[in-house]
């Protein structure tokens, strides 16, 4: 019987994961679906770098991405290098020589997914990516197949484990952010330039390819809002924790009469949620749909066997419909999740229109009169005051007074905020969390 041959581009650690998997699970696999899967060609960027992760005997290690697309033997290309411009052109030219890709880049995905999935259907190819999002999480195909009757009605998420592990850190260890950054650096969580992980980059465009499936809308990454972890401290984290509440990286998006109101930024979330449980390098994801209920898959988001994982399962898919001659002309993947048509703009709730409970923290001169003025301009902007807490310190140059808030509209909080930080008694600017 004919072995499915797959085409690797780049051999780090979603690379080497997958040839891991292979070696070690490939009678396993084979008596799954009857076919025996071979990594027949990897491009690298340099042929002398050691290699962690064996290939078989006959691999071909080579530096030239075309052999992928032109070598008629190659069946599957598998993109593992990242990036955009040179990922973007050897899967479009994978696409049009009738081969079937799967990609870990959700970056790419975000940013040019709807012409890539153009290109697929006009091709009659499979464009696969449970790998983009959630590492080993089966997130993809859970919102492709096992959701597909249900109408997603909101989706949340903890898809970045650099940046869960840095807060896990500062909750349980009372490190600041530039120490747990440094862990997470030595440990190899974080590269060496984190900004993708910590500023929130790397969670929104895989909320971007998640959207996509949840609600079979397209929520443009550039109109995504975005916040990092950068400026969670240790005090937020202990005075969230009084209240009751644990502060996450959260990738969120609902619906909201009709439109598609989402974002990514630090929020606190109860204690007694399972996502606030999540700890270390995991990720997490709810989803609600409106016959299931609530769902919630919980794994390890990278690494390279729980990402090569997902690769696989992708492979495994598509190594099913392909016939000696290569690609089955009956069989038409469903890249999308909707019969590979274009997947429409969402419309947008303004996030200035959403509507959220929220934690305040003022730092301010401790003085008479400081609570009156706070409590007058939140009731002047209808913002309803459900807990507040004043810390004393005579050490500090000014006192932390912390409010919760009743569910207010986020442009009221910004102009309240704003207001606030005018005012002469105010010795920092309010730091502001939503509460999810």
């Amino acid at each position: 019987m004919k072995s499915v041959k797959l085409g690797l581009a780049g051999f780090g650690t979603v690379g080497s994961g997958l040839a891991a998997i292979l070696e070690e699970n490939g009678e396993w696999i084979e008596r799954r679906i009857g076919r025996r899967l071979e990594i027949a060609t990897v491009v690298v960027r340099d042929l002398n770098k050691p290699r962690a992760a064996a290939t078989a005997p006959g691999t071909e290690f080579t530096t030239d991405l075309t052999r992928l697309t032109t070598d008629p033997e190659i069946d599957i290309v598998v993109e593992c290098m990242g990036g955009l411009d040179s990922a973007y052109d050897l899967i479009r030219s994978a696409l049009e020589a009738g081969k079937h890709v799967v990609t870990a880049n959700k970056h790419l995905l975000a940013e040019r997914g709807p012409e890539l999935f153009a290109i697929a259907r006009e091709n009659g190819t499979g464009l696969s990516f449970e790998a983009s999002c959630a590492g080993g999480i089966p997130i993809v195909q859970t919102l492709k197949n096992s959701l597909a009757g249900d109408r997603v009605l909101e989706m949340l998420g903890i898809l970045n484990g650099t940046a869960n592990y840095i807060l896990s850190e500062m909750t349980t260890k009372g490190m600041d952010f530039a120490t747990a950054l440094s862990k997470a650096q030595d440990l190899g969580y974080a590269e060496a330039d984190p900004t993708f992980d910590v500023e929130g980059f790397d969670a929104a465009h895989k909320l971007c390819v998640l959207s996509r499936l949840a609600f079979g809308l397209d929520y443009p990454l550039s109109e995504l809002p975005i916040q990092g972890i950068t400026a969670v401290t240790p005090l937020d984290i202990e005075l969230a924790r009084e209240f009751g509440y644990r502060i996450k990286l959260m990738a969120h998006a609902r619906v909201v009469d009709g439109k598609i109101e989402a974002g990514v930024h630090p929020a606190l979330v109860k204690y007694t949620f399972l996502l606030a449980r999540v700890g270390g390098n995991y990720n997490a994801v709810r989803v609600v749909g409106n016959a299931v209920g609530p769902v919630m898959l919980h794994g390890q988001g990278a690494g390279d066997t729980p990402t090569g994982s997902a690769v696989l399962a992708d492979i495994i898919d598509l190594a099913k419909h392909i016939d000696r001659s290569g690609c089955d002309e009956a069989y038409r993947p469903d890249n999308t999740g909707f019969r590979n048509a274009d997947i429409p703009l969402a419309e947008i709730l303004p996030p200035e229109e959403s509507r959220s409970s929220y934690y305040f923290r003022f730092t301010v001169a401790d003085r008479p009169g400081v609570m009156a003025a706070i409590s007058k301009s939140m009731a002047d902007h209808s913002i309803s005051i459900a807990q507040a807490v004043q810390k004393g310190d005579e050490q500090s140059e000014g006192v932390p007074v912390v409010f919760i808030t009743h569910e207010s509209r986020a442009r009221d909080v910004a102009a309240c905020i704003d207001e606030i930080d005018a005012m002469d008694f105010t010795v920092q600017p309010c730091v502001s969390f939503r509460i999810l």
